[in-house]
């Protein structure tokens, strides 16, 4: 029998989160019988008959990293531009960036040090113990049930756009509900993958048939219907507090798909391509969000709708929402998958049927998607209006998974454990500093977010028929 052991150390055994009493370091193992046993950190024991969780590719995280970030964030960046201006809204959204790029990269280093981390409640259970796991476990929960709650609202008012209504907006988000489940109920990313691959190029085509649409139209579809319209396009716009704030939480959103990322690195064939396929992918939403935000917002001025694919003309508006239904759906599946997955690993670690097809693996997976599918389904239902629930969505929740845990992750691993020297101190005091952003964009934008719900006049009850797309 021959083995092989990927970034093993004894002493990182002790105190893992998951903890099954035996050697969890992924290992490929040749049995007497010639069958492979792969050991892995997180998931055990995976041999031939059972799913493959470590079958991901850097091309395939890639997408899954891209599809997870441009889906629903996009459609709201050109709302920003028109709330704040062109000049602030492009320093916001290349500032996010560079911080929650940073944030990401961690990600890479702690998963080589603690091969046992899956989600990012391991990483808490790491700094900060039982209380650290629970803490940011329920944050990473309420965040990517959210996220999937808002795919739904995003595909009923799709739904909505290309019927003209033609049905209650219940009974849509309920469609896109029983959609996300059987598309969520797919068992390794590995899978998952080729439906990111027909998310993203449904939400580049949409995207595309946007800029062009609103550069070539009379008129935005916001604008008077008839008769001379004047378009105001502002440098610089002397925002409220709670407008600013709101822009904060849009564009946070918009590349909030960080927690997402340890499920994916974890189910990579080789987690050292993480750091490449990551940086790629946030440098290519960057200039898209950059491109988007720019051209709409110039030609559709004060008459950008949120979410932005309603700014082209009405036939254009129905095609673009058409063309993006599939990005839509998958935006809910990948968010609520990992969701389901974390649940899924948390019960079954250290069990046998966590890799072996048996009626309880399936009853509890099958078990995991649904009740995050059904959570989020009454999320969707409870806050049926796009703009409000991200804005909502990335105050509350996006930093807590976004920015906070990352400082705290490299102190621990550079801080704590290492002599002290100027590199040291100097990010020492670049992750304080990050860490107190991250708490002042939890307080002060969850108070704007709040504030820009009560003072809503727009939206609709829990439960409502009415059209949430504006095309009626």
């Amino acid at each position: 029998m021959s083995t092989t052991h990927d970034n093993y150390d004894p002493e990182k055994q002790e105190n893992t989160p998951y903890s099954s009493g035996k050697d969890q370091n992924y290992a490929v193992e040749v049995a007497p019988a010639g069958g492979v046993v792969q050991h892995d950190a997180v998931f055990s024991d995976m041999s031939e008959g059972g799913p493959n969780y470590r079958s991901l590719g850097m091309l395939g995280a890639f997408v899954l990293m891209t599809k997870a970030n441009v889906g629903l964030g996009v459609l709201s960046i050109p709302f920003v531009f028109m709330s704040v201006g062109m000049v602030p809204g492009i320093i916001l959204l290349i500032i996010m960036n560079m911080i929650i790029m940073y944030c990401a990269l961690v990600i890479g280093d702690f998963k080589q040090n603690h091969p046992e981390m899956y989600a990012i409640a391991d990483a808490g259970f790491i700094i900060g113990g039982k209380v650290g796991r629970e803490y940011f476990g329920i944050a990473f929960l309420l965040f990517m049930i959210f996220v999937a709650g808002a795919g739904m609202v995003g595909v009923s008012t799709a739904l909505n756009a290309v019927s003209t209504h033609g049905a209650c907006t219940a009974i849509f988000i309920f469609v896109a509900a029983i959609a996300g489940w059987a598309c969520a109920s797919v068992r390794t990313l590995g899978k998952v993958a080729w439906l990111g691959w027909i998310g993203l190029v449904s939400i580049l085509l949409a995207i595309l048939i946007l800029t062009i649409a609103v550069g070539v139209q009379d008129r935005p579809f916001a604008a008077p219907k008839t008769g001379p319209w004047e378009k105001n396009i502002h440098i610089f716009v002397a925002a409220t507090f709670s407008d600013a704030m709101s822009s904060v939480n849009d564009v946070v959103f918009a590349f909030a798909a960080t927690p997402a990322y340890f499920g994916i690195i974890s189910e990579m064939r080789d987690p050292r391509q993480y750091k490449k396929a990551m940086v790629w992918s946030m440098g290519f939403v960057l200039i898209l969000y950059l491109v988007i935000g720019v051209v709409v917002y110039h030609f559709c001025g004060q008459y950008v709708s949120s979410p932005a694919l309603g700014s082209a003309g009405k036939l254009m508006k129905k095609v673009c929402y058409g063309v993006a239904i599939p990005a839509l759906l998958v935006t809910l599946t990948i968010y609520a998958h990992l969701a389901a997955k974390y649940f899924f690993v948390r019960i079954l670690a250290g069990s046998e049927d966590l890799t072996k097809p048996t009626r309880r693996h399936w009853t509890i997976w099958l078990g995991s998607t649904f009740a995050t599918v059904a959570i989020a389904y009454l999320i969707a239902s409870a806050i049926p209006i796009f703009g409000n629930l991200i804005s909502l969505i990335g105050a509350l929740i996006g930093p807590s998974v976004c920015i906070i845990p990352y400082n705290l992750m490299w102190w621990h691993d550079n801080w704590r454990f290492k002599e002290s020297s100027q590199r040291n101190v100097v990010m020492a005091a670049v992750n304080g500093i990050l860490l107190v952003i991250g708490v002042f964009v939890t307080i002060a934008g969850t108070y704007a977010a709040v504030q820009t719900i009560v003072h809503d006049k727009s939206r609709n009850k829990p439960w409502s028929c009415a059209d949430n797309s504006h095309s009626v």
